[in-house]
């Protein structure tokens, strides 16, 4: 078919089958076999299921659920909605049931696409509340052979229904789209109040991901992996707008246990991970080093140091001396070439990190040895690409520049302001939420707070409403402490108070794998993360952690009076399950203010012990009571004259 203007997921679909047929479009690991889709058979199974799609009553303007993890069939729902003019609506694939009834709810929900049983199970509990959810497709069949329930019609059918109609009236539909027509609905994570449905246009979706497309010169041989939740929109738009930009493979792993083994088998070119995925990555590497020879840390420790000295100016194209080069070269066969296999970035040509502050160690470890590590800066309303951190213009405490077709300033409260091409329509249903968040001027209020350096990078702090003072007048930016604390990896998890207080406080949460490896290798016996989290041995291990960062803050003047003086490792891992993180792990610490009140009176008091009774939620939906008494420890601080003798 003719495309003609390519401002559409659909019509760049139909000109990647026509351009690129027989090239892979999606890739799928199943049973341990990698399974290919070439663009020819995505856009021939995208046109068979918006036939089904249309013959069951989707009309343009309808909203469409997808609950799912990276599957090609999730890719081909998506797109098979855009094709007759739907919204489709992607929701977090591990939210309970209950999460689901207020996005079904809002955005006035009438067909849904389920992976699997257990998603099924979660949109049948919820359908008397959802009286717009009419139908319900499954993909796997599996576990559902006795449902009898009239909603549930498989995938299967409704492909093999479409594929034998008419595909006419699927053509006419997709010449109909426009670039400023809806092309998604994403609810936000809801750190702070209940979610958002952010309204983008194909317009504003495609506009960025083609622009940063091309700075990166990415292109049709490119790889990346999809592994993030697909309700995120990060996801859809590494995953999506710029695939169907630059026809490029997207590699779906088999499941997110196999994640590390199917990355390092497909090798993706072009990589994204939040600053939690880094971390965790990073705590795997610590921990088998730990296990090795000692020989091998020797070694790593010594060509370790060479590439923090020197890693990152190479990678910039800096000059380095000749001894330095052999020594990294040397370094390169040893330690990082292996290192970089293990960790699946062995092809790695550019990578990503965003979606909260990152730790300037954690940044500066993988540009070490030689991963294009980049930061860059965006949201749900602006489409992710508002900055990015141009090649040799790599920093740890940047985001970068304004990416082509970005306007940046900053409000007298330092809070950003960005007006562009990607910004967000409206949110669902909330026309003053959208008042707030764009002015008249059509500049997007981002909530976040930084300024410009001197050469014309963002630097960002932290949340506007996050940022405040102690009691003496010192800045209080508790996300910047958090993400020093979770550097090391015994720390997974951190909660930092101290908002007009006469001082900063934290909440820990240990890496039970960490931790419990650090544990057997002293021959300590424990019963499971609580009994390890109340050991003495654990808090002096935690505080050697806080220390050290106490050291490290003692160094900078704005903020050495912030150090940490007490803290307390929690009887549990903090949960989204549990309202404690979003469903994108972002740590909610007003909430877990309020919840763990007397835990946070007791660090601002005398008291070395204090008791907890708190409800937790199983993963089968059962709530339970538990019961513990808390250690609280006092940390060294240090006098900012000292800084240096301290470190």
């Amino acid at each position: 078919m003719a495309v003609g203007t390519l401002d559409t997921f659909p019509k760049l679909l139909m000109h990647h089958a026509h351009a690129r047929g027989a090239r892979p479009a999606i890739r799928e690991k199943d049973l341990g076999i990698w399974q290919t889709w070439t663009w020819k058979r995505f856009a021939d199974e995208v046109r068979a299921l918006a036939g089904g799609l249309h013959a069951d009553g989707l009309r343009r303007g309808s909203h469409v659920a997808l609950v799912s993890d990276n599957r090609p069939r999730l890719y081909a729902a998506m797109c098979a909605i855009q094709c007759l003019g739907g919204v489709p609506v992607p929701l977090y694939q591990d939210a309970v049931a209950e999460e689901m009834v207020f996005p079904i709810q809002n955005a006035e929900i009438t067909l849904a696409f389920a992976e699997d049983q257990e998603q099924v199970d979660k949109l049948l509990e919820i359908l008397p509340r959802c009286p717009t959810l009419a139908r319900i497709y499954y993909d796997n069949p599996r576990g559902l052979r006795r449902y009898k329930q009239t909603q549930l019609r498989s995938y299967d059918d409704l492909l093999a229904a479409g594929s034998k109609l008419d595909q006419s009236v699927v053509d006419r539909e997709i010449d109909k789209g426009g670039g400023n027509d809806v092309a998604g609905m994403f609810f936000t994570s809801g750190t702070t109040a209940a979610p958002k449905g952010v309204v983008h246009t194909h317009a504003s979706l495609l506009g960025p991901a083609r622009t940063a497309a091309e700075m990166e010169k990415l292109g049709e041989k490119d790889v990346i992996l999809a592994y993030l939740p697909p309700a995120w929109i990060g996801q859809n738009i590494f995953s999506c707008a710029q695939a169907f930009v630059t026809g490029y493979c997207i590699c779906c792993p088999e499941a997110p246990e196999t994640v590390m083994t199917d990355m390092r088998e497909i090798g993706p070119t072009y990589y994204f991970a939040p600053p939690r995925v880094l971390e965790t990555l990073l705590t795997q590497v610590s921990i088998r080093m730990d296990d090795a020879s000692s020989v091998k840390r020797w070694l790593y420790r010594k060509f370790m140091g060479v590439a923090s000295r020197v890693g990152g100016a190479l990678l910039d194209g800096k000059p380095v001396s000749i001894v330095d080069r052999f020594f990294y070269f040397l370094g390169d066969i040893l330690v990082y070439g292996p290192l970089r296999n293990v960790l699946g970035m062995s092809r790695v040509r550019v990578g990503y990190t965003a979606g909260e502050a990152i730790g300037p160690d954690l940044f500066r470890f993988y540009r070490s040895i030689g991963i294009n590590l980049k930061q860059l800066y965006g949201s749900t309303e602006t489409a992710v690409f508002v900055c990015i951190q141009p090649d040799g213009e790599v920093r740890a405490d940047t985001v970068g520049p304004a990416v082509k077709g970005v306007e940046l300033r900053f409000s007298p409260e330092r809070e950003l302001l960005i007006r562009s091409g990607g910004l967000f329509r409206e949110y669902y249903k909330n026309p003053e939420a959208t008042r707030q968040a764009k002015d008249a001027e059509g500049w997007f209020h981002t909530g976040d707070a930084g300024f410009f350096d001197a050469g014309g990078h963002v630097k960002i702090i932290d949340r506007v409403k996050d940022v405040g003072q102690l009691a003496d007048g010192t800045l209080f930016a508790p996300k910047y402490l958090e993400n020093k604390l979770k550097f090391f990896p015994y720390i997974k998890e951190a909660v930092c108070f101290g908002h007009a207080r006469d001082r900063a406080c934290a909440f820990i949460n240990i890496d039970p794998e960490a931790i419990g490896n650090w544990a057997e290798k002293r021959n300590m016996p424990y019963s499971g993360y609580t009994d390890l989290a109340s050991r003495d041995e654990v808090y002096d291990l935690v505080r050697e952690c806080v220390e050290r960062v106490n050291a490290d803050l003692a160094g900078e003047p704005e903020i050495a009076n912030s150090q940490i003086h007490r803290f307390l490792i929690l009887h549990k891992e903090l949960e989204a399950d549990d309202g404690e993180l979003t469903r994108t792990r972002k740590v909610r610490r007003g909430y877990i203010g309020e919840k763990y009140e007397p835990l946070l009176k007791a660090l601002y008091s005398a008291d070395s012990m204090v008791h907890v009774s708190a409800q937790v939620r199983y993963e089968d939906g059962r709530t339970g009571t538990f019961s513990a008494d808390l250690k609280i420890r006092d940390a060294r601080t240090f006098a900012p004259a000292a800084a240096k003798h301290a470190a």
